[in-house]
């Protein structure tokens, strides 16, 4: 079901074992760059022609029409746009109070230095809707981008053969609700290149965000430059610390949780209880065989990047999570709260047994677009910041640049750009 590793015994060099899912995406990268140079260069005609390639879609419009959207949005449940309306509500609240304001300082009389954060011009939002459909990731696109103040936003998803090749109604009614009207039915590989390159139909952008899969990972890493990325999104993980007070059924229903997600998944649960391990082995058996998606989320626990991982104490526990860096990292112990204080790597950090991965997921408030495969010890999740760029202004007047001016000199100097002073020490002359 799902391997058991004991660190009890190991010295200090416990991370050279630390199960991870082995995505090569050099493997895919000759497949990623021919549709990168066919879209770059035929454009729409190319992105129509992959399309149909990897996924059967016959659509041969990219742009979703108003009325389709619309559509969707009329067809929806009462109870889905509440809930969509509920998880807006929420996610709005957090991402609000990551605005950022002019900042200004005066350096010296009469020198003055600030910043202020002005938002991306386009951004390109990646919605995946392959063997399951994400309108939560909608929202965690969407949202930050508008705080942010973002005025032209692109969806692009791929479309669907149940839905006449547009994207899924729900990602449809999401962005519906958010007023985004902007939308493609695109993926893979050829959805990242349209954005990145702009084509007849979709304005190039500045800016690719959201998760996708290896193709769509290959696709973000040869256009950066190009354009900017949020991130390299790997398969999805949980980490869970627990130990003895754990409830042994809400650990392995977490962690099965997020090995629905994908077979590459990753479940990783890390205790000093051999007896609470013992026991979330039995509840896995029991539960598994009662999930919807029981075959993908074996094999997820039975891969290599899932596993219990046995250690001496809590302390051994935090070495171990803060080395795993996880996308989602759960504390299920006793005084939660303290030991969260004390984690330095992850993602998001869900504080206590109320609090799963999947409230994070949908109504936490929180963004649910992470950093995967260890990328949280260097990189953050999703934020309104992802959207602003930090542009400094310098505000100097003659008395203030006249009492640096020898300085700058010898600086310039010991730099042998001779011209660099002389660009200061012209403004001077006949003075």
């Amino acid at each position: 079901m799902i391997q058991t590793l004991d660190f009890r015994v190991k010295g200090e060099k416990e991370s050279l074992a630390l199960p991870r899912a082995i995505i090569n995406i050099e493997e895919v990268s000759a497949q990623v760059k021919e549709v990168i140079l066919d879209v770059k260069n035929r454009g729409d005609e190319a992105v129509v022609f992959w399309n149909e390639k990897f996924s059967a879609s016959k659509q041969t419009d990219l742009r979703v029409p108003q009325a389709v959207i619309d559509r969707a949005l009329a067809a929806s449940s009462q109870e889905l746009i509440s809930a969509l309306n509920e998880a807006i509500s929420r996610v709005k609240k957090f991402h609000q109070i990551q605005t950022r304001s002019e900042q200004s300082i005066e350096v010296a009389a009469g020198g003055v230095v600030s910043i202020d954060w002005l938002p991306m011009a386009r951004v390109g939002l990646y919605v995946p809707g392959g063997a399951a459909v994400y309108p939560s990731s909608v929202i965690m696109n969407v949202v930050p981008a508008q705080i942010a103040g973002v005025e032209s936003i692109a969806v692009v998803s791929p479309g669907q053969l149940d839905n006449e090749g547009w994207p899924h109604p729900a990602i449809l009614t999401a962005c519906a609700l958010l007023g985004v009207s902007e939308i493609y039915a695109a993926g893979g590989s050829q959805a990242v290149a349209m954005m990145a390159h702009g084509t007849e139909s979709c304005k190039k952008v500045n800016l690719i965000t959201g998760p996708g899969n290896i193709y769509v990972t290959a696709a973000k890493r040869l256009v950066r430059g190009a354009v900017a990325i949020d991130s390299e999104a790997g398969p999805t993980e949980i980490a869970i610390l627990a130990d003895e007070t754990a409830n042994a059924s809400w650990v392995a229903a977490d962690l099965i949780s997020q090995a629905e997600h994908d077979i590459s998944a990753a479940s990783i649960l890390v205790t000093d209880s051999e007896k609470l391990a013992q026991e979330v082995l039995e509840e896995l058996r029991i539960q598994v065989a009662n999930t919807k998606h029981a075959e993908r989320i074996s094999k997820a626990l039975a891969g290599i990047q899932s596993a219990i991982i046995l250690v001496k104490d809590l302390t051994q526990g935090l070495e171990v999570i803060n080395e795993y860096a996880a996308e989602h990292l759960e504390i299920q112990t006793r005084d939660a709260a303290a030991v969260a204080k004390k984690i330095k790597n992850a993602g998001a950090v869900f504080v206590g047994p109320f609090a799963p991965v999947s409230l994070g997921d949908y109504l936490a408030g929180s963004n649910h677009v992470l950093p995967t495969g260890g990328c949280a010890c260097h990189s953050s999740g999703l934020s309104v910041q992802t959207f602003l760029r930090g542009v400094q202004f310098i505000n100097y007047d003659k008395a203030a640049l006249a009492q640096v001016k020898d300085a700058l000199k010898i600086l310039a100097e010991t730099e042998d750009l001779p011209a660099h002073s002389q660009a200061v020490e012209v403004r001077f002359e006949n003075n």
